[in-house]
C-alpha cells in the first residue's frame, strides 16, 4: 500500500501560491478509511468500550507478539495499573529517568512510592544503567526505564540488573511502537509496558493507551481494576466487585481511529524511517548539529527526529518564525517544584545528561506526508540560522 502525500501547492515547502503554511510537528494518519470505521461505530450505538477496542488489542497483541493486550484511557493511567499490578505503593522506591515527561514519574507518586530520580546518557537520552545500578537500594521495587522517542533500550543490560537485584521492569514505551531490540518487538521485552495513543504518537486514539504483558495474572488484575474492580462469576453468570478499581475503559469511537492505522503500520513505520534517513543525509557534515545515537542491537521507531543544537532556544524561535513547527524534546523533572525532594522525590547521583539534553535537544517535524522539499526546506532554515 502506498501513503498518500498531500499536494503542497507553491511557495515555500507546506505552503500556496497566497503565502507560506506552517510545517506542523506532525500529523495524524487519518484516512478516508479511519473515518468510515467511526462513522460506522456511531451508527451502530455501541459508544463505549466494546468488540472493536477488542479488537484493537487483539492487532496489539499479534502485532507485539505478547500474550496480552489491555487498552486504558491514557498511558499515565497504564503506569499507574501496572505499579498497582506489581504492588507497589507507600514504602517502595521506584526510579525514574530525570528526562522524560511528567507522566513517568507522576504515576509512581499517585501510587504512592518514591519515585527516584536518575541521570541518562548523553549519547542516547536513555536512563543510564550505571546510574540506574547506582540508585538501586533494599527499598527498591522496580524501574520504569523509557524507550524516549522510539530508541529501544539495552536489555541486555537491562536483565542483567533485574537479575542481580531482583527488581521489576515497567516500560514506559509511550514513543515506541514498532521498535525492536535484536529482533524482539518492544511491549514484548519488559515485565510490563505500556504504549501512548496521544496524538503525537503515529498511531493514536487521540487520548489513550495500551498495555502489553506475558503474565497472566498481572493482565488479570488489571482487566478487573480498570472495570471497577469486576470478574465473571461464572458459577451465577454474572459479575462479582472483588477490589476496589476504577473505570480505564478505552471507548470503541476511539478505538476505531488507531484499528485502521494499525492496519498500515509497516508502511507508516518504512515512511518514518524513510524520512529519518534523509534528515541524516541533509544534516549529515554540520559540526553545530549531532544526533543521538540508536542503541546497539535496536531498531528506531523514530516517533521523533531529534538533534542536538547549541543555543536551542534562540534556533526554535526562529524556525517557528519560518513557519516551521519545532519543539524540545521532553523535560528535566529535576528542573520542576512537582519533582523536587521537599515534595517526597529523591536524586540519585549527578543530571548532567538530562541537563545537556534538556537544554540542547530540537525535535524536527516528522510525519507520513512530509515531503523530501519540506525536508529540504527545514535542513535549509537550520543551516542559515547555524
Amino acid at each position: 500500500m502506498t501513503l498518500p502525500r498531500k499536494n503542497q501547492g507553491k511557495g515555500k515547502p507546506g505552503g500556496n501560491a497566497s503565502g507560506p503554511r506552517r510545517i506542523p510537528l506532525i500529523r495524524p494518519f487519518i484516512n478516508e478509511s479511519v473515518k468510515k470505521r467511526v462513522c460506522e461505530v456511531l451508527d451502530s450505538g455501541f459508544l463505549t468500550e466494546g468488540p472493536v477496542t477488542g479488537e484493537l488489542e487483539g492487532m496489539f497483541r499479534e502485532y507485539v507478539e505478547c500474550a496480552h493486550a489491555i487498552a486504558v484511557t491514557s498511558c499515565t493511567t497504564g503506569l499507574e495499573l501496572a505499579l498497582r499490578a506489581l504492588n507497589v505503593g507507600p514504602g517502595d522506591e521506584v526510579i525514574v529517568p530525570d528526562y522524560t515527561y511528567p507522566a513517568t514519574a507522576d504515576a509512581v507518586a499517585i501510587v504512592g512510592a518514591t519515585v527516584v530520580l536518575v541521570d541518562v546518557s548523553r549519547d542516547t537520552m536513555l536512563i543510564d544503567y550505571d546510574k540506574l545500578e547506582q540508585a538501586v537500594s533494599e527499598r527498591t521495587k522496580a524501574v520504569i526505564p523509557v524507550s524516549l522517542f522510539g530508541n529501544p533500550l539495552d536489555y541486555d543490560r537491562l536483565n542483567e540488573i533485574k537479575k542481580v537485584y531482583g527488581i521489576s521492569i515497567i516500560e514506559d514505551s509511550a514513543c515506541s511502537i514498532g521498535a525492536s531490540y535484536r529482533g524482539v518487538k518492544v511491549g514484548n521485552l519488559a515485565d510490563i509496558s505500556v504504549f501512548s495513543l496521544h496524538p503525537r504518537k503515529f498511531i493514536t486514539t487521540g487520548e489513550g493507551g495500551i498495555i502489553t504483558t506475558s503474565n497472566p495474572g498481572w493482565a488479570e488484575w488489571m482487566l478487573s481494576y480498570k472495570h471497577f474492580g469486576m470478574r465473571r462469576n461464572d458459577s451465577r453468570s454474572d459479575i462479582i466487585f472483588e477490589r476496589i478499581g476504577s473505570n480505564y475503559k478505552m471507548s470503541d469511537v476511539l478505538a476505531a481511529i488507531a484499528l485502521e492505522q494499525m492496519r498500515v503500520i509497516d508502511q507508516l513505520l518504512f515512511r518514518r524511517r524513510e524520512l529519518a534517513e534523509n534528515y541524516k543525509s541533509l544534516l549529515s557534515g554540520l559540526k553545530e548539529i549531532s544526533i543521538p545515537e540508536c542503541t546497539r542491537g535496536g531498531n528506531h521507531s523514530f516517533q521523533s527526529f531529534c538533534i542536538y543544537v547549541r543555543q536551542r532556544d534562540q534556533v526554535m524561535k526562529k524556525m517557528r518564525e519560518a513557519g516551521i513547527e519545532v519543539q524540545i524534546g521532553t523535560y528535566a523533572l529535576h528542573m520542576h517544584p512537582a519533582f523536587a525532594s521537599a515534595r517526597g522525590g529523591e536524586i540519585s547521583g549527578s543530571l548532567s545528561g538530562s541537563n545537556f539534553a534538556y537544554s540542547h535537544c530540537l525535535a524536527l517535524p516528522l510525519y507520513h506526508d512530509l515531503t523530501p522539499k519540506m525536508q529540504a526546506y527545514i535542513a535549509t532554515e537550520l543551516k542559515q540560522l547555524l
